[in-house]
């Protein structure tokens, strides 16, 4: 395909997203899911960064006002983020969420007991996408980036320190995360072979 061709089809496709991203917006509850990749449940709109960067803030100023969003989602995103970016984001989340709502957020766990696993999604790791990544979170330092920025956070799926698994029961209607205890088919043989470091963030 010739490059003039190449960009008028970009052009084509960017536009369409954003016009049916402006219908999206105005559903009843507002659940916006971060970084989609086309891939989210049903009654759910999804973003990815060509139109909503976390961190600029006039994707956001585009799509939403403040205190609009009812339920927010970030399934492996945040490990995408440089350090200092990753509190930015987390802001500019708590900007836009209604108070009393919430952000689900799962990343790699950098506490998994798994050297395989850890070789696997540590920034440069031999996982896929791995390359991109910039952060191995724990559940320490997971938390420290939302509370910093104003939430209130409640651990859902991870491993501490000395490799022990802690859950606790969480409803998929407000976030669902395949790469979890419960949905990632790599665990069905009851061995907890792919998890994620999984946490709501509560806007106070």
């Amino acid at each position: 395909m010739l490059p003039v061709v190449k960009n008028i089809v970009r052009n084509v496709r960017h536009a369409l997203i954003d016009w049916k991203l402006r219908l999206l917006v105005k559903r009843k509850p507002l659940n916006v899911v971060i970084g989609a990749s086309d891939v989210y449940q049903k009654g759910w709109v999804g973003t990815d960064i060509s139109h909503l960067n976390l961190l600029v803030q006039r994707d956001w100023e585009t799509y939403f006002t403040e205190n609009s969003i009812d339920a927010l989602l970030a399934e492996h995103v945040w490990e995408h983020l440089e350090a200092e970016d990753a509190y930015v984001a987390a802001k500019n989340c708590y900007r836009y969420l209604k108070p009393g709502s919430a952000l689900r957020v799962a990343v790699p766990d950098g506490f998994h007991p798994s050297p395989e696993y850890v070789n696997q999604v540590r920034p440069g790791g031999s996982g896929l996408g791995a390359d991109d990544h910039r952060v191995l979170y724990n559940y320490r330092t997971l938390t420290d980036v939302f509370t910093r920025a104003g939430f209130s956070v409640d651990l859902l799926e991870y491993f501490d320190e000395t490799g022990s698994f802690h859950q606790k029961p969480w409803d998929p209607e407000k976030g669902l995360i395949l790469r979890s205890r419960r949905y990632d088919e790599r665990n069905k043989d009851g061995k907890l072979k792919y998890t994620s470091l999984i946490i709501d963030a509560a806007k106070k």
